[in-house]
């Protein structure tokens, strides 16, 4: 386990998938990721590459070739190495390998870097094009956040608050995890949603090119909770598992196959296209307080 600290914050990451594992903020000592409960979901913050979600029958083709693909990709079953590090920072690069290359034909170099400032965890994700043919891609992020936060509040104590105001509709999946060709209203005219584990029975709450660039974890009953930014981040999925003490807050550049999908990687809805040579870069951040 790799430990990076600041005055204000303490946070783990697990060389395997390069996931975060705790983000402690150090004058109250509360915990605020999920803790990874195998009764409900044995993850607490896995990175989303080459794909967001989960392709049609788990394939995609690419130059006339059919490969098989899991939900979200691999890089969360890989061993990251470690490229550099300091106290408050960082970074681990997953390259293409012979297993990666069965799935997923192309050479690249995808780092993650973990960076504390102040109270701010910034992760950003760069992914090179080593190969001599474009680059087809997705990344994203599936931090867990706990909840109740504090002690005596209860997991409905407390919203979410979009930065700005939303009419927003979800999108919703079907039983195969792929995206339906209509969304369904959702968020009108308001920056909160009130947090309850219903919401999170039939699947997660996908969105398209929300207005805002952040979403908060707030309480009245409590001053606690966070503030995670995603400028650059077109595509926002929020879940947890059903009746887990914990939401998912999951910025992604690129989302699930849609039910009608051709299957083909290079018209995947949302793909990201890099040159040869070509560097790709996208930061998170999470705001503790």
């Amino acid at each position: 386990m790799i430990q990076i600290s600041n005055e204000k914050l303490t946070v783990l990451v697990n060389p395997q998938g390069a996931e975060l594992q705790s983000i402690v903020r150090k004058d109250t000592g509360l915990e605020y990721l999920w803790s990874g409960d195998p009764a409900f979901w044995g993850k607490k913050s896995p990175v989303l590459f080459p794909i967001v979600g989960g392709l049609k029958e788990n394939t995609y083709q690419y130059r006339g070739e059919l490969y098989t693909l899991g939900r979200h990709g691999f890089a969360r079953e890989q061993l990251f190495t470690v490229s550099e590090q300091g106290a408050e920072y960082v970074s681990l690069r997953l390259s293409d390998n012979e297993t990666t290359r069965k799935v997923y034909p192309f050479r690249f170099d995808f780092t993650i870097q973990y960076l504390l400032q102040d109270d701010q965890l910034q992760v950003t994700y760069q992914v090179l094009n080593r190969d001599d043919k474009t680059l087809f891609f997705s990344v994203g992020a599936h931090p867990a956040f706990k909840l109740p936060l504090v002690p005596d509040t209860t997991y409905e104590d407390y919203y979410l608050y979009f930065n700005k105001e939303e009419e927003a509709g979800i999108w919703p999946l079907s039983a195969g995890g792929q995206v339906e060709t209509a969304p369904v209203p959702y968020l009108q005219h308001t920056h909160e949603l009130p947090l309850k584990k219903s919401l999170f029975y039939n699947d997660a709450l996908v969105f398209k090119n929300l207005a805002s660039t952040a979403i908060s974890i707030k309480s009245n009953r409590t001053p606690h909770g966070l503030t995670l930014a995603f400028e650059g981040f077109p595509y926002m999925g929020i879940w947890a598992a059903k009746d887990a003490d914990f939401v998912c807050i999951e910025p992604w550049c690129g989302i699930a196959d849609s039910v009608n999908a051709t299957g083909e990687l290079e018209e995947k809805e949302g793909i990201n296209r890099l040159a040869p040579d070509g560097l790709f870069e996208r930061t998170w951040t999470a705001t503790i307080f």
